[in-house]
């Protein structure tokens, strides 16, 4: 019984390195694709989008998100040590939470802008829509702003590795540990979290509501004359409503998680690799939509 146990529970962990690496492994490559898509217009000389200031910055995040615990959680996960010392850890985690909150940060402007270019053209929809593609860029920076004087205190309560003298699926054993009460800075990025959260409902809401409404209208125009398209308007909506449904289903199963384990003190090993899998999953994810949905690309790879 014990034996089964022992080899069932290596399996698993086994298998989640072996997802965690590849997440990381794709997740940098599409990142860079779009990275490189995203500013090609500028490069060639054509119009660029407004939402292709937003992609380049999100691209950017992703890599973080992926590489910055990426690359040690992986030397811990394949390499019999512990990689990272006490400033390592601190840099890790700090260019970790930058990452996370611009990410979330950067969704939250590309719903909100998207949902304002839906807006109907009344005298203030026009207004509106004239002026969000001048405020995407410095948005962005914000967001970078934003995260880096949130993130500021968090390296202070994180130290290294620390030897527990026990060799089991321990949170010493694996990487980096926590020292000190963290309860204000959990409540400051959660209420953060959230505020970026409700934005994204609301904005997608808001979409959901126009594009029903868009529908019938198509509906209505295709019973009366038989034709019909998707405006990109309505095609870049439903791709950002995709967006936000992958990032808000990943964000909460991984929020989840990360309360039981703080809340219970449950520090296994595979806990922890099904966090970072879980954490992973949409900046590895969000650039296929983004590339798959876009009209620019290819029609023999979407």
């Amino acid at each position: 019984m014990f034996f089964h146990k022992d080899a069932l529970r290596t399996t698993c962990q086994a298998a989640l390195k072996i997802t965690y690496l590849i997440q990381i492994v794709t997740g940098s490559l599409v990142n860079v694709i779009l990275f490189f898509h995203s500013i090609s217009p500028v490069l060639l000389g054509h119009s660029r989008r407004s939402t292709d200031m937003i992609h380049t910055h999100m691209a950017v995040a992703h890599l973080l998100v992926l590489l910055a615990p990426g690359v040690p959680h992986t030397m811990a996960a394949f390499i019999p040590r512990n990689p990272l010392s006490s400033l390592g850890c601190k840099i890790v985690h700090y260019l970790q939470r930058v990452a996370h909150n611009t990410t979330l940060c950067s969704t939250c402007v590309l719903s909100t802008y998207q949902a304002f270019t839906l807006t109907p053209r009344r005298a203030e929809g026009v207004m509106i829509r004239g002026r969000a593609p001048t405020v995407t860029g410095p948005s962005c920076c914000t967001c970078w702003m934003l995260s880096l004087l949130m993130s500021i205190l968090a390296p202070l309560k994180i130290t290294g590795p620390q030897d527990t003298h026990n060799y089991t699926d321990t949170w010493g054993k694996w990487f980096c540990s926590v020292s000190g009460n963290v309860t204000g800075l959990g409540y400051l990025w959660s209420i953060s979290d959230a505020m970026f959260l409700i934005l994204m409902v609301w904005s997608s809401g808001s979409m959901v509501l126009l594009l029903l409404r868009h529908h019938q209208r198509v509906q209505y125009i295709h019973t009366r004359s038989g034709h019909h398209g998707c405006s990109p308007e309505t095609r870049a909506a439903r791709t950002v409503l995709m967006l936000v449904v992958t990032f808000v289903t990943f964000y909460l199963l991984n929020s989840v998680l990360s309360f039981y384990i703080t809340a219970f003190f449950d520090i296994r090993l595979c806990l922890i690799q099904i966090s970072n899998v879980l954490g992973s999953c949409f900046p590895t994810i969000s650039p296929f939509l983004l590339l798959l949905r876009d009209p620019r690309t290819p029609r023999f790879c979407s």
